[in-house]
């Protein structure tokens, strides 16, 4: 939607800072002449996050960090310090006490995630908890990352359906003229490729982007997905041209490296906020600018801001943030006159509780009408104990379940093998021979301790919406092909590589292609030997909805596939039940598996 949309949350904005209130009432439909040209004539602070995927209660792990509640009451002061002091590091001599000041709040994107807390919003229904947050929040801007599309286009609609319809959802690249309840939004202007938002009587375009991998990683079904460069670019010459002349760019590219290699193709860009990498940018590696629950990665990526050159030959700011909740972006802008970039500077803040000496407390009615329920329903999950663990289940991801077999790798196929294979007959279906989980699908990265095993354990390790699905006679050929591709990054990780039931795999990472050297069935039927595929009957497979349909790029190549109704969320839990009859033994599930997945170095 563009235009200059004064948002009503800019009046409770104010509240707290009326100090300021003279200042953001005058607004001018031309830009004023910088008052000190060598520092600049306008100070933008941007606040943003990314990633926040339905981690309301607190960030995993970190008690005292993250939560919505928090979040919201940083925000809040983080806003009210940006009009009343933004840039004042930055000024020169008494130039602060005359700079105009604006702030603006974005998200770039993965702004819930299937699990637990999201299961208490299907739970409650609309308005979801996450779109709840958001309007407490008061975002101006939200970029479409590609969690939003894990459930499928209906439940984004629903999604957005509870957010305050003057907070626009962004993404430039991508067309939903074939998805109808996304279309409505897009023609109602709730979703748009660029929005303009006015604060202290600055202009300040915003165009968002969405990875155009969308559909090897997410669900959206008939949106089209295209390039993120020329889409972005265009976007950008449509503001300049009205007359826009700072420009913000809010991507979820699937890591900030992307937003780095795609600056010097773009001209008339001011400022990138990423998403989708989750790198935590800081100047400080102290404990104390840190959550707990980063404090071994030290400085994981960079300091904060890094840059990139455009193709103006402009330096541009570029930042993104840690995911959960746990942190706060807080970049801050100074611009001449003319619009043009003078100097940048800020910093990641954490989103601290309890005694921390940067704590923030927690929003009262963000904590009683939404962090509480969302609490009580997974607290209900946790108290209902479906097995016990002979053993600890690895589920980490590097070294990990991206990387090799783990038990937990094997639990997962297995209980999709079982799943499809306990309902094909009522439904018609030939069984399946084997399985196939890819890394990514399984969510939980961390080790589960021997002892209990709950309901809620199956959510973290299985949130996703996908069904247990019977992919009917692959050539042996193409079933070779697709253990190419499972494990063609090692020995680098990646949410591709596959966890298997039914059969084992050989991979020779020593060699840059034919890596698959050996696979034979449970039954000792061989499929390949010595890297040749053996002539013989296809295969049945046992996998998700999402690889099926060629998530993650696995080259099913458009083969039809049946659905057996069960989520395998759902068939975990039927598995640890029903088959394994609430035991999940060492000698079925040893640390670092069975043996199933062989790699040579």
């Amino acid at each position: 939607m563009r235009g200059e949309p004064i948002h009503k949350r800019t009046l409770w904005r104010l509240l707290p800072v009326m100090a300021c209130a003279a200042a953001v009432a005058t607004t001018t439909a031309t830009r004023p002449a910088p008052v000190w040209a060598a520092d600049g004539g306008f100070c933008l602070t941007v606040l943003h996050n990314n990633d926040a995927e339905s981690q309301l209660m607190s960030a995993p792990g970190a008690e005292d960090f993250g939560g919505a509640a928090r979040f919201v009451s940083k925000v809040r002061k983080e806003r009210g310090d940006a009009l009343n002091n933004g840039c004042k590091g930055l000024l020169s001599g008494d130039a602060g006490g005359d700079v105009r000041r604006g702030v603006v709040m974005v998200s770039s994107g993965d702004n819930f995630l299937a699990g637990p807390e999201f299961n208490a919003s299907l739970a409650a229904g609309a308005p979801f908890f996450d779109s709840r947050v958001i309007n407490a929040i008061g975002y101006d801007a939200l970029a479409l990352g590609n969690h939003e599309f894990d459930f499928g286009p209906e439940v984004l609609a629903e999604f957005i359906s509870g957010v305050d319809p003057q907070i626009e959802f962004l993404s430039a690249n991508l067309d939903f003229a074939q998805e109808p309840k996304l279309q409505a939004f897009v023609d109602s202007g709730r979703i748009a490729k660029s929005t303009v938002v006015t604060t202290s009587g600055e202009k300040i375009g915003i165009v968002g982007a969405t990875t155009d991998s969308l559909n090897l990683i997410s669900s959206p079904r008939n949106t089209v997905i295209n390039e993120v460069r020329p889409a972005v670019q265009a976007e950008i010459d449509a503001l300049r041209a009205a007359g826009v002349e700072i420009i913000v760019v809010i991507s979820h590219l699937q890591g900030i490296k992307e937003d780095l290699a795609l600056i010097p193709a773009l001209t008339g860009v001011d400022v990138v906020i990423a998403g989708g990498g989750d790198e935590l940018l800081v100047n400080s590696c102290d404990a104390a600018d840190i959550v707990p629950t980063d404090a071994g990665d030290g400085c994981p990526f960079g300091p904060y801001p890094l840059t990139a050159t455009n193709a103006d030959g402009q330096d541009v700011p570029v930042v993104t943030t840690a995911g959960d909740l746990k942190y706060l972006g807080k970049l801050e802008v100074l611009f001449d006159g003319d619009g043009t970039v003078q100097k940048y500077g800020g910093d990641a803040l954490r989103v601290a509780g309890g005694g921390n000496p940067d704590a923030v407390e927690a929003d009262a009615k963000v904590e009683s009408d939404i962090v509480d329920p969302v609490r009580a329903f997974v607290a209900e999950l946790d108290k209902t104990v479906i097995a016990t663990s002979d053993v600890a289940l690895e589920g980490r991801r590097d070294p990990g379940i991206r990387t090799q077999e783990t038990n937990l790798g094997d639990l997962t196929a297995d209980s999709l093998l079982f799943q499809a294979n306990r309902s094909a007959s009522g439904l018609g279906l030939a069984p399946a021979h084997v399985a196939l989980q890819n890394g990514g699908g399984i969510r939980n990265n961390n080790l589960i301790p021997a002892g209990d095993f709950t309901e809620l354990h199956t959510f973290d390790i299985l949130p996703f919406s996908n069904f247990v699905t019977i992919v009917k006679d692959i050539p042996r050929a193409q079933f070779k092909q697709i253990l190419e591709h499972a494990y063609g990054k090692l020995p680098g990780a990646a949410g591709r590589f596959a966890q298997v039931a039914g059969f084992k795999v050989t991979i020779d990472t020593a060699r840059s292609e034919d890596r698959i050297r050996e696979v034979v069935l449970d039954d000792g039927t061989a499929i390949v030997q010595d890297g040749n595929v053996v002539a013989g009957k296809s295969v049945n497979i046992a996998t998700i909805d999402f690889l099926a349909r060629g998530g993650d790029g696995y080259p099913f190549k458009g083969a039809p596939f049946a659905s057996v109704g069960v989520s395998y969320q759902q068939a975990l839990s039927n598995f640890v039940r029903d088959s394994l009859n609430g035991k999940i033994a060492l000698s079925d599930y040893p640390e670092g598996g069975e043996g199933r997945i062989t790699i040579l170095p």
